[in-house]
């Protein structure tokens, strides 16, 4: 038993080396079932103790039996801890430690036994957190039941006290904030395992953001939190996430300004010819390969050319602060909304910079200013909301900005089409509920005003000199004079 799978296959460990009649075949009750072994015997090692009064704990030795594959000493009296070195037995394929009184933790070895198919733990006195593994995390909830348990598969959280199943403890209510960040940690410790997308959207998972999501997996390309009740503010940690291509936190209860790292995503920096080369050698396509998001005032699925899409929705949320300038950097940026919050400041000049956006939604804050020159640039836009600010002056001129309709402008103090206001008017501005400043009349009058000065300044400044200066006077004419007589001259003559 102590041999592994390659020493069995050695020379010495053939049929001829025992009588064959004697090993042919045995039956084995492994796995929680009886099975008839034939040809594969010699490769097939068990120990089964079950069903007797035996007692004392489990001998360290055990763990020398690095190729035993179903090891049963259930309904027995043992006590002790599980010894931490089973997670030396590689070819462990069938446990079976059930209905004994076994206390302590179990160990984090047991993470390591990846040919494990069948667990029983129940009905023990184990205590502690169930380590994190593909396989600890694969078997039912009965594998860990009866005991002091916590942590997936079971729905007990280790950080709130609450009542474990058949055990009895009071609940802690101090925790209580900590314990949906259990299971999302949990969830996000198993599935990081294999895939780079997080989807936990319409939920109502409570609490703030952990500032160790942004550095223990860095790697992530999806994260999807959309629909629950997050509070507080956005950890600059989450800057760290360099693979990031979709974000989205909308409707929480976000609080607090926008990182102003968030420039850092270097996923939404790439254009798109650099984009093209997220294939999906390179993040385990069939795990990545959909996600669902909210963009142009609807939900699409992207399946195939989920690559090639970056996406950031800050939307109903409460921040607050500016727009950080650094979000210009994202120049891969196809999607961008960050309505109803309670931002203020002006629209960042270098969003032009950003080539390929094709939404953006900034309704429903408290931005102030002009529209940026630049956003006539922006020659992919194809989705636009601005409505619902304090944005004032003119719209900038550009066959994009003039094609939307004029819902996506009201609510402001804008003017120039598509609005029906003209910027000279001074006319109140419909949807736009805001007082009209008594100082802005004398400027539009002025404004005529100083027009008819230059014109007039303009013109007395030649005219007046040749009617006071008699010298400069003779010589124009005389100009005129000469002028006239050459152009005659070289007339055809008829």
């Amino acid at each position: 038993m102590v041999k592994g799978k390659t020493v069995l296959d050695d020379d010495k460990f053939k049929y001829s080396f025992y009588p064959g009649i004697v090993r042919e075949s045995a039956t084995v009750t492994t796995k929680g079932n009886t099975y008839q072994y034939d040809t594969i015997l010699a490769l097939f090692t068990s120990m089964d103790m079950s069903s007797n009064n035996l007692s004392g704990d489990i001998p360290i030795s055990l763990t020398r039996l690095a190729g035993l594959r179903s090891f049963n000493i259930s309904k027995n009296n043992l006590t002790g801890r599980i010894p931490n070195g089973i997670g030396d037995m590689k070819v462990l394929e069938s446990v079976d430690l059930s209905e004994n009184q076994l206390y302590g933790q179990i160990p984090q070895s047991f993470s390591s036994l990846c040919t494990l198919s069948f667990l029983n733990l129940s009905d023990n006195n184990l205590s502690g957190m169930i380590p994190l593994s593909t396989q600890l995390q694969s078997f039912d909830q009965t594998s860990f039941q009866g005991n002091k348990l916590c942590g997936l598969p079971l729905l007990v959280n280790c950080s709130s006290g609450g009542k474990v199943p058949n055990v009895e403890y009071e609940e802690d209510e101090s925790d209580k904030d900590e314990v949906d960040w259990f299971y999302i940690s949990m969830a996000i410790g198993f599935a990081l395992s294999f895939w780079s997308k997080i989807d936990l959207s319409e939920n109502e998972f409570v609490g703030k953001l952990p500032s160790w999501l942004g550095m223990r997996f860095p790697t992530l390309i999806v994260l999807i939190l959309r629909s629950n009740k997050f509070d507080g503010e956005l950890p600059q940690e989450l800057c760290h996430l360099k693979d990031l291509q979709i974000l989205d936190l909308a409707n929480n209860a976000f609080v607090g300004i926008i990182p102003r790292c968030i420039g850092n995503f270097s996923a939404m920096v790439k254009g798109k010819n650099e984009v093209d080369d997220l294939n999906y050698s390179r993040y385990m396509g069939v795990l990545i390969e959909s996600a669902t998001v909210t963009t142009k005032g609807n939900t699409y699925q992207y399946d195939t050319i989920l690559p090639l899409f970056t996406s950031m929705d800050l939307s109903s949320n409460n921040l607050s602060g500016d727009i950080p300038i650094s979000l210009t950097r994202l120049a891969g940026l196809r999607s961008f909304n960050i309505s109803k919050n309670n931002l203020t400041g002006r629209i960042p000049n270098g969003i032009g910079d950003m080539k390929v956006l094709e939404s953006v939604d900034l309704s429903e804050n408290q931005l102030y200013g002009q529209i940026p020159q630049s956003f006539s640039s922006l020659c992919t836009l194809s989705f636009l909301n601005l409505s619902d600010n304090n944005l004032s002056g003119m719209i900038p001129l550009s066959t994009q900005l003039q094609s939307f309709d004029q819902t996506s402008f009201q609510g402001n103090k804008l003017c120039g089409l598509p609005l029906l206001v003209n910027c000279n008017s001074g006319v109140k501005v419909p949807n736009g509920e805001y007082e009209e400043d008594e100082s802005d009349k004398d400027e539009v009058d002025w404004f005529y005003i100083s027009m008819a000065i230059g014109f007039a300044l303009s013109f007395w400044s030649v005219c007046g000199s040749f009617l006071f200066k008699r010298s400069w006077r003779h010589a124009y004419f005389r100009f005129l004079d000469r002028s006239w007589e050459m152009l005659i001259a070289k007339a055809p003559i008829c």
